[in-house]
C-alpha cells in the first residue's frame, strides 16, 4: 500500500526518511508536536531510534507500518520521531527516565509524555500482537490512551516524580562536588580502578563482563595511558588481550576491514553487525598505540584495515565521514557478511576451500542462522606447521582466497550507509587519522584528516562560531552540543600537533571557548551536554561508555590548551571535571581517567621551530610522534623566519609557543620541557630521540 509522505519527508535525517512513507503520522521533534498534543489534549508517543538499529526496523515493519496501529497511534496520540545521531540531547534526557522508570536502556527507546513534555510511561521494542512475555504494542496503546482520557491523575503524578528524581539526580553531582585534591595527587586510586577492571576482566578473551561484550574504547585508552605512566603489566595485558581477541574474531571484518558495533557472545565471534563511525575512529587510535608500544605488525595491518574501510565505505564526496553502516542487508541481519561451505566452495578450489575453512572456521551448520561469521579459528602459522607447509606460501594463499572472497561479497546488496556527517564523529576520526597517521608514517591519512576537518568546519559551523550537530544533503539540522565541539577541538588539536598548521589550534581554540560560554554548567563544575532547548531537565554527563562523555573530551581539550597556553585555569577547570569520576566503577568512566592519567603527571611540552613541512622539522615531528608517549603536548613556534621576527600570527596567546628561536645554521630546532625546567635546544632527530629517552641529547 502506498502512503501519502508524512511530516518527515523534508527532514535530512537518514533515520527520519526512512520512516517518511508510514501511515504513522509522525512529527519531528519540536514545539509544533507539543502545540498539536496541547490543542487536542492528548499524550505525545515519543519513538527514538536510528538508521542502522535493527530492533528499530523490526518495530518498524511490523508496527509503524500496520494501518491499525497506525490509526491508533494518530487518533488517541501525537506521534513523534527522533533520530538519536541528530538528537543526542532529546535520546539522553528520555533515556534516563525510561531508566528512572525501571526499563533496560537500549533502541527504539518508547516514551510517552504529558504535553507539557514530561514522560510518564516508558519502553523500548514492543511485539505487535500478544503471544510472548511483552506486552503487545497495540494493548500499551489502547491502556495509555484508556488511562489518559479517564484516569490521569496517576500518570502526571508518575510524571512528577520522574522529573523530580532526574532534576535531584543532576543536582547531587553539585552537592557532592569535585574534591580539593589535585588529579595529581590521586594516582593511588587510578592503581584501584584498574584493579576493579581486573576483577571484571575474561583473561580468556579480553573485555569486561559476558555476553553481550563491547569493545570499551575509552577503558581500553586508560590502560594504555595507566601501563605508560607506570609500567603495569596488567594495564596492558589487559589492554592488548582484549583488542587481538577482537582482532582475531568475528566482530572484525576480516575481508573489508573495520569492527562491527558489539558482539552477541563472550568470544567476539558473532557481531551486532552495525559498523559506527565512533567504534571504528576510536578502535584505530587504539591498535596504532598497541602497534608502537609493542611493535608488532599485527596491529598495523588492523589499523590500515580501518583506515581502508573509512575510504571505502563511509567517506563521503566533501571528504568528511558518514555515520554508519546497517546490521541488514535485504532486510535480513547479517546477510552481507554470512558465508556456508558450499559458498566458499563455489569460488575455490578444493584445496584452498579446505585450506580457508580450517582458518576463518567455517562449517556447517554455522552458529549464525546456520551460516558462519569469518574469525581466525587457525593462524597461519598453525596451518604451515599443521599441513607441513612454508608459512609465507599459506600466508599467500590465504591473502588470495580472501581477496576473491571479498571481490565476491562486494557483488552483494550492501548493508544501507546513514550517511549524514555527525561533527562528534567526525571529530574523533580526524584525531585518530591524524594521530595513526603520524603514529605508523602514513601521510596519506594525515591528509584525510585534514580533508575531514576542512568540510566540518566549512559546513557545520555557523555565524556564531558553533558547531550544528548534524550535515546532510546540503543542509545541517540538529544543535551541536558539547560532545561536538569537545571532539571536533580534539581532532584540531591533533591535526595541528601532526602538521604545524596554526589554523588547526587557532579553530580549536575558538570551539572551546563557544562551548564555554554556551554549556558552562551553574556550578562552576563541568558543562552541560547541549544547550537549554527547553526539555524538562538539562543533561550534565559525568560517565563515559562506549564514547567518551562530552564532559570527559573538554577536560582532555581544557588540559591540552592549559598547556598550551601555560594558563593553570584551564587545567584547573579539567581537574574538578576528572574529580567527578567515580573510580569505583571505572567501567562507566573510562575517559575520565585516561584524562586524570594526563593530569597525573607534568605535561612535557615540546616545540619545534622551523617550518613545518621542511625535512628537518618533519625529521624532528616524526621522532616524537612516533613513539607511545600520552604527555607528551608538541607544538610548533611557526617558521625560522617569524620566530626570529617574534611573530606568531593568529597564536599568541599560546606561551608555550613563544620564545623558541632557530639554533643558528639549523633548519629546525627542537625545546622540551618538563616541571617548568627546559633543556636546551636540539637539532637533530637524534639528539632529540636520546633527550625523550631521558638522555640530555648530547
Amino acid at each position: 500500500m502506498v502512503h501519502m509522505l508524512n511530516r518527515l519527508a523534508n527532514e535530512t535525517s537518514p533515520y527520519l526518511l526512512q520512516h517518511a512513507d508510514n501511515p504513522v503520522d509522525w512529527r519531528p521533534w519540536g514545539e509544533e508536536a507539543f502545540a498539536a498534543a496541547r490543542a487536542r489534549d492528548v499524550p505525545v508517543f515519543l519513538s527514538v531510534g536510528y538508521s542502522t538499529c535493527h530492533w528499530c526496523h523490526v518495530m518498524a515493519h511490523e508496527s509503524f507500518e500496520d494501518p491499525g496501529i497506525a490509526r491508533l497511534l494518530n487518533e488517541r496520540f501525537v506521534p513523534v520521531k527522533v533520530d538519536r545521531e541528530e538528537r543526542p540531547d532529546v535520546d539522553a534526557v528520555h533515556m534516563a527516565a525510561a531508566q528512572a522508570m525501571g526499563v533496560h536502556g537500549g533502541w527504539p527507546l518508547s516514551v510517552f509524555l504529558a504535553p507539557d513534555g514530561r514522560p510518564f510511561y516508558a519502553g523500548t521494542y514492543w511485539p505487535p500482537v500478544e503471544g510472548g512475555p511483552m506486552p503487545s504494542f497495540r494493548r500499551v496503546l489502547t491502556a495509555i490512551a484508556r488511562a489518559w482520557e479517564h484516569d490521569r491523575a496517576p500518570l502526571l503524578d508518575d510524571a512528577a516524580r520522574v522529573t523530580a528524581f532526574l532534576r535531584e539526580a543532576e543536582e547531587a553531582v553539585v552537592a557532592s562536588g569535585p574534591t580539593a585534591e589535585p588529579a595529581g595527587g590521586r594516582t593511588a586510586e587510578l592503581a584501584g580502578a584498574v584493579d576493579r577492571l581486573a576483577a571484571a576482566f575474561d583473561p580468556r578473551w579480553g573485555g569486561f563482563g559476558t555476553a553481550p561484550k563491547f569493545p570499551m574504547p575509552p577503558v581500553l585508552v586508560f590502560l594504555l595511558r595507566h601501563h605508560a605512566r607506570t609500567g603495569d603489566p596488567r594495564a596492558l595485558a589487559m589492554a592488548e588481550t582484549t583488542l587481538a581477541a577482537m582482532a582475531g574474531g568475528g566482530i572484525h571484518d576480516h575481508l573489508g576491514g573495520g569492527f562491527a558495533r558489539y558482539s552477541t557472545d563472550a568470544q567476539w565471534h558473532v557481531p551486532h553487525f552495525e559498523k559506527m563511525l565512533y567504534d571504528n575512529a576510536q578502535l584505530l587510535e587504539l591498535y596504532a598505540d598497541l602497534a608502537l608500544v609493542t611493535g608488532r605488525a599485527r596491529y598495523r595491518e588492523v589499523a590500515a584495515g580501518i583506515v581502508r574501510w573509512l575510504e571505502r565505505e563511509m567517506l563521503t564526496d566533501g571528504g568528511a565521514f558518514a555515520a554508519a553502516l546497517d546490521a541488514d542487508s535485504e532486510e535480513v541481519e547479517g546477510l552481507f557478511h554470512l558465508w556456508t561451505t558450499a559458498d566458499v566452495g563455489a569460488l575455490l578450489g578444493d584445496d584452498d576451500a579446505a585450506l580457508v575453512a580450517e582458518h576463518f572456521g567455517i562449517r556447517d551448520p554455522g552458529p549464525f542462522e546456520g551460516a558462519n561469521v569469518l574469525r581466525i579459528a587457525v593462524g597461519a602459522e598453525e596451518l604451515a606447521a599443521a599441513h607441513g607447509e612454508d608459512v609465507a606460501d599459506v600466508t599467500a594463499r590465504l591473502a588470495a582466497a580472501a581477496a576473491r572472497l571479498f571481490a565476491a561479497r562486494e557483488q552483494r546488496v550492501h548493508p544501507a550507509r546513514d550517511d549524514k556527517v555527525i561533527a562528534a564523529w567526525n571529530g574523533l576520526t580526524i584525531h585518530a587519522l591524524a594521530h595513526a597517521g603520524r603514529a605508523l608514517d602514513q601521510p596519506r591519512w594525515v591528509a584525510l584528516a585534514e580533508a575531514a576537518a576542512r568540510f566540518v568546519l566549512a559546513h557545520l559551523r555557523g555565524a556564531d562560531g558553533g558547531l550544528a550537530r548534524t550535515w546532510n544533503r546540503g543542509r545541517t539540522s540538529g544543535v551541536g552540543t558539547l560532545e561536538d565541539h569537545a571532539a571536533t577541538a580534539r581532532g584540531l588539536l591533533t591535526l595541528y600537533a601532526a602538521t604545524g598548521e596554526r589554523d588547526w589550534l587557532v579553530a580549536a581554540d575558538e570551539l572551546v571557548e563557544h562551548a564555554r560560554r554556551e554549556f558552562r554548567h551553574e556550578s562552576g563544575m563541568g558543562f552541560h551536554d547541549a544547550r537549554d532547548t527547553g526539555l524538562f531537565v538539562r543533561s550534565r554527563s559525568l560517565a563515559d561508555g562506549v564514547l567518551p562523555s562530552g564532559n570527559a573530551l573538554m577536560a582532555e581539550v581544557l588540559a591540552l590548551l592549559g598547556t598550551l597556553r601555560y594558563d593553570d585555569a584551564p587545567r584547573e577547570e579539567a581537574e574538578r571535571i576528572v574529580a567527578a569520576a567515580s573510580r569505583d566503577h571505572p567501567l562507566s568512566a573510562g575517559f575520565l581517567l585516561a584524562v586524570a592519567e594526563r593530569l597525573a603527571v607534568p605535561a612535557r611540552e615540546l616545540v619545534i621551530a622551523g617550518e613545518p613541512w621542511s625535512p628537518a622539522a618533519a625529521a624532528l615531528r616524526d621522532v616524537a610522534l612516533r613513539r607511545f608517549e600520552p604527555a607528551l603536548v608538541v607544538g610548533w613556534a611557526g617558521s625560522v623566519t617569524e620566530v626570529a621576527a617574534g611573530g606568531r600570527d593568529g597564536v599568541g596567546r599560546f606561551a608555550m609557543l613563544a620564545d623558541r628561536p632557530a639554533v643558528d645554521g639549523a633548519a629546525a630546532a627542537a625545546y622540551l620541557c618538563e616541571d617548568f625546567a627546559c633543556r636546551p635546544p636540539v637539532t637533530t632527530p637524534g639528539e632529540l630521540a636520546a633527550l625523550l629517552d631521558g638522555g640530555d641529547g648530547r
